[in-house]
């Protein structure tokens, strides 16, 4: 929905209520149907209460919807590049018409604001992905994928009423809104403001192209990094904003502010470009710094950019002086080690710089190696350190998966026994009968319950890895998709070993110690891994082990081994 006044400005009206209006809203809440929003939704609902999202004054109806995929604009021809929509389910959406309200809640039934809905339409989510993303197939792009697979098949439309903004407890102080970030900037007097966003860590080399670009646009500079979706209990989370603290400490205070915003990122390129400059604009800032791969889901990475390079600044010079806000190009940095300083690599004429990756940067974390001090300043390795410490003081979880009577039951015991015996971290079995009868007794055989089982079995290792102990893990696991699921969970807080116990079948049947397959042969029991329900094998596991071929004592010998190689025991 956009604002009738195109005129006016981002905090000229708000979409927090007066208190009166709050009370009689959570009495009438109480009438309603509610809606507990899970993360990417509370970050809309932030955007659009905070005024971040101006000039919507509520999730966009269809009419906006539709335009804003095809030209990028509100129906009053105000630019908007990305769709902001309430998705919900279709029986949330039976229940509703036009004109209905409905009470919107955090994820503890903590109300927020209210809604009352104008639209409500099940959208052609392939239309979408094409206009947003470029592409429909969500193998190609992680944002395709979550619309696919985490946005739900319906969209509500329609205005707000805002009781409260979603509730934070950390790091209060730089969570500002865009009222009270301009008002900052005047009362420092600074009328051109470069805004810079990022979700990555910041170096030395960051400092130089910062302090750049601030000089060509005449500017102070606002660092607001992105901190949406990370769970409130990801390391990572505080970890990046204490490390913004220490980046923000390398440049004189009088022209740096800090702040964080809560913002789920759709990576759409150019178009994700488009829409941070705008929020920026509506924080107060003159200028806007764009790098060359801004918004690509491969920034960053090993992997080919999924968008042209260069497409995002073009994308956001082009509207700049309609949306009223500059495009400043980002220029990386290199290290001239000759000359002990920062140079542009587009203007570096064969001269040798240096840089160090982010994957290289993890390994040396890993492997607690040395960080140069021309590459980082010691405040921000001191906290990389302090959150990521070598793999031998890391906890890991070793996920073996196999057939019943592969064998993984006894190697996980005995590599338990070792373990325990190096008494460097606590050690727990999360053997599969006795998660079955402990965790899911409830649960059946189906896929969709072998897989929440599995499900149940990762997040119990991942929280016991990210304490720092180790998790030893033995059930069939026999699909793919939760297994995957469980290494990327698990992997964001330390080490993952997959082993597959590739015991044959036939030795497993022989073995046959809770005559499973004896009585699925006979037909007295239905849904036996190996017989009449498939086992698919795992596609990159870390170690594979055949028990017709070597005792139990070999096998952990070689996860033992495996493990002193990659720095996780010594």
């Amino acid at each position: 929905m956009s604002e009738n006044n195109p005129s006016s400005t981002p905090y000229s009206e708000s979409l927090l209520v007066h208190f009166c209006r709050a009370e009689q809203l959570r009495a009438e809440a109480l009438r309603l149907p509610a809606l507990d929003l899970n993360r990417r939704q509370l970050c809309d609902l932030e955007g659009l209460l905070s005024r971040a999202f101006y000039p919507l004054n509520g999730f966009l109806c269809q009419a906006d919807y539709e335009r804003v995929l095809q030209e990028m604009r509100l129906t009053d021809g105000s630019v908007w590049p990305l769709p902001i929509c309430l998705d919900v389910s279709e029986a949330f959406a039976a229940k509703l018409e036009p004109g209905s309200r409905v009470a919107l809640n955090d994820g503890e039934g903590f109300l927020l604001a209210v809604l009352t809905v104008s639209d409500i339409w099940q959208p052609d989510k392939k239309a979408e992905a094409e206009a947003v993303y470029g592409t429909s197939e969500p193998e190609r792009h992680p944002g395709v994928q979550v619309l696919f697979t985490q946005v739900k098949d319906w969209y509500l439309g329609g205005t707000l009423e805002g009781l409260t903004l979603p509730i934070h407890y950390d790091f209060q102080e730089f969570r500002l809104t865009p009222a009270e970030t301009s008002r900052r900037f005047m009362q420092q007097g600074w009328r051109r403001v470069l805004g810079f966003h990022t979700k990555e860590y910041l170096h030395c080399a960051h400092r130089e192209m910062v302090l750049a670009a601030a000089r060509t646009a005449g500017s102070a500079i606002f660092l607001q990094p992105a901190v949406g979706l990370d769970h409130p209990g990801s390391r990572e989370h505080y970890t990046h904003v204490h490390c913004y603290q220490e980046f923000v400490r390398q440049f004189p205070a009088s022209m740096i502010q800090l702040g964080i915003i809560p913002l789920a990122e759709r990576l759409a390129g150019p178009r994700e470009a488009l829409w941070h400059a705008l929020i920026r604009k509506n924080y107060g800032c003159s200028h806007f710094m764009v790098a060359a791969d801004h918004g690509d889901p491969f920034a960053d990475s090993d992997a080919e950019l999924f968008y042209p390079r260069g497409a995002a600044q073009r994308l956001a010079a082009s509207l700049a002086e309609e949306i009223g806000i500059e495009m400043v190009p980002e220029q990386a940095m290199g290290y001239a080690e000759d000359r002990a300083c920062y140079v542009r690599l587009d203007k570096a004429d064969g001269e040798a710089v240096k840089s160090i990756s982010s994957k290289e940067l993890k390994r040396r974390l890993e492997w607690g190696l040395e960080i140069p001090e021309w590459f980082s300043f010691p405040g921000v390795v001191a906290e990389l350190r302090r959150s990521f410490p070598p793999r031998s003081r890391q906890g890991f979880t070793v996920f073996f998966t196999g057939l019943s009577g592969s064998g993984k039951s006894t190697i996980a015991k005995a590599l338990m026994v070792r373990l325990m015996e190096m008494r460097s971290r606590p050690v727990t079995l999360l053997d599969g009968d006795i998660v079955r009868k402990n965790l899911s007794s409830e649960l059946t055989f189906s896929k969709e319950h072998r897989n929440l089982n599995i499900t149940r079995i990762g997040y119990v290792a991942s929280e016991i890895t990210k304490n720092g102990g180790i998790a030893l893990c033995a059930p069939i696991a026999p699909y793919e998709e939760p297994r995957q699921e469980n290494r990327r969970l698990i992997s964001r807080y330390g080490g993952y070993i997959e082993v597959y116990v590739a015991t044959p079948l036939e030795i497993c049947e022989q073995r046959d110690r809770k005559g499973l397959y004896a009585k699925a042969r006979a037909g007295l029991v239905k849904g036996v891994t190996g017989v009449s329900d498939p086992y698919i094998p795992p596609s990159h596991p870390e170690i594979v082990i055949d028990t017709s071929t070597m005792t139990p004592a070999e096998a952990v010998q070689d996860i033992l081994l495996y493990l002193e190689e990659q720095g996780y025991v010594r």
